[in-house]
């Protein structure tokens, strides 16, 4: 988990890089549906190498997913502390009562 509190930090510090020589930067200053929409399709290259069984290709993806979860994250100054607490507060409880309790 480090290493994503590290990611976390490193791409904070892009949002003030010049965009020419970040690609974190670049993509923040394309605004946050620009970073939601490559989370998007981060994703769904994830999906379809989980569905061909493509091991290796779906560790790739999943690292580019939990990096662009993260810079879309930080296009709208939502802390990754503010994900992992709203996971501790669920640990514990089932999905089912986690979801009904949200209705």
């Amino acid at each position: 988990m480090d290493i994503l509190k590290t990611l976390e930090a490193t791409i904070e510090a892009r949002k003030s890089a010049d965009p020419d020589s970040s690609w974190t930067a670049k993509l923040l200053s394309k605004g946050p549906e620009k970073c939601a929409e490559k989370f998007g399709e981060e994703a769904i290259e994830a999906i379809i190498a989980a569905a061909k069984n493509d091991r290796e290709n779906l560790t790739y993806e999943a690292a580019d997913v939990l990096y662009h979860l993260l810079v879309m994250l930080a296009a709208r100054d939502v802390a990754l502390d503010d994900v992992l607490t709203e996971l501790a507060r669920r640990q514990g409880l089932s999905g089912i009562a986690e979801k009904e309790a949200r209705s």
